[in-house]
């Protein structure tokens, strides 16, 4: 998969979003890798590319690129059901594939951001287990780690709502919901830009009130629930959306297709990284616990169906 890179002129612009100084970037990079080494329960070595991508979504501060990567590989490691077992061949995966329309797009907009949709190709199937879904969702983005060459100014996901239905919602189990959000909001250098909801129904209301608890509020305020497509093409590039989902891009197939290759051609690389995480026996000071990192299960609020 080929992501489109910026212009040199939309560069510069995401390099003062990140706050990148081309003089000073290579120092940061050494920065880091040597502070790698020195943490006895964190990987030591790890590509620089991969580094440079949490840098710039941690733009450029030392600090909080340090807690984004430890918190990174600590999840790999809390989180088997999400970076075990990943190849993309494997049955189970293979039926997320078959159902799922989820994508990110390789190019960008004027402004240097990237877009993802998400959808399915149909509503009433048998629910799968979630967790492949996410499994799948995190195998993309740590593909993107290494393939936004030189960072994008943030994301832009449009997700169709049709699929959310009360019997799949209903097998959706909060702990699973938990984990995969603060994975995401953690670990991984992702700015979320904007969120836009298309095809809702009265039952996505209930399901954004249900999984806002486990959102940041600056995201939560980034979600845009759209009455039609001409309300969110207004502000979503036409040109930058497949076909199936009001835009003019082509098939999502032909990008499925194309996404799905590049994880197979990845596959000795995900292999390899299930053992790159973090080894708490090893941690100077207490250990993470499960606990601290994602709360006590049970504890989630609890909303009513109406």
């Amino acid at each position: 998969m080929n992501l489109i890179q910026p212009t040199p002129e939309q560069q510069v612009h995401i390099r003062k979003t990140f706050n990148e100084d081309v003089n000073t970037r290579d120092r940061d990079l050494e920065a880091i890798k040597e502070w790698l080494r020195k943490e006895p329960h964190l990987p030591d070595t790890w590509d620089d590319c991969r580094i440079m991508t949490f840098l710039r979504g941690c733009n450029f501060s030392l600090e909080k690129t340090k807690r984004k990567l430890d918190m990174y590989f600590t999840m790999r490691a809390a989180i088997p059901e999400f970076f075990a077992d990943r190849d993309i061949t494997r049955p189970e995966l293979q039926e997320i594939l078959k159902l799922m329309r989820t994508v990110v797009m390789p190019g960008v907009t004027a402004d240097g951001k990237r877009v993802t949709v998400a959808g399915a190709t149909a509503s009433d199937f048998e629910t799968p287990d979630i967790a492949n879904f996410m499994k799948i969702v995190l195998m993309i983005g740590d593909f993107r780690l290494k393939a936004e060459q030189v960072g994008v100014a943030g994301d832009i996901y449009v997700l169709d709502a049709s699929v959310a239905l009360l019997k799949h919602f209903l097998k959706v189990s909060p702990t699973i919901v938990k984990k995969f959000f603060v994975c995401i909001q953690e670990a991984y250098p992702v700015k979320v830009k904007e969120v836009h909801v298309i095809n809702a129904t009265p039952f996505v209301d209930f399901i954004i009130k249900w999984v806002s608890p486990f959102l940041k509020e600056k995201i939560r305020k980034r979600i845009h629930v759209h009455p039609d497509l001409d309300s969110l093409f207004k502000v979503v590039p036409k040109d930058m959306v497949p076909e199936e989902f009001g835009g003019t891009a082509g098939k999502v197939q032909g990008y499925m297709d194309m996404w799905i290759q590049a994880l197979k051609d990845e596959a000795a690389w995900f292999k390899e990284q299930e053992s790159v995480k973090a080894d708490e026996s090893r941690r100077p000071g207490k250990p993470t616990s499960h606990e601290e990192l994602f709360g006590l299960d049970g504890s989630f609020k609890q909303l009513t169906i109406d």
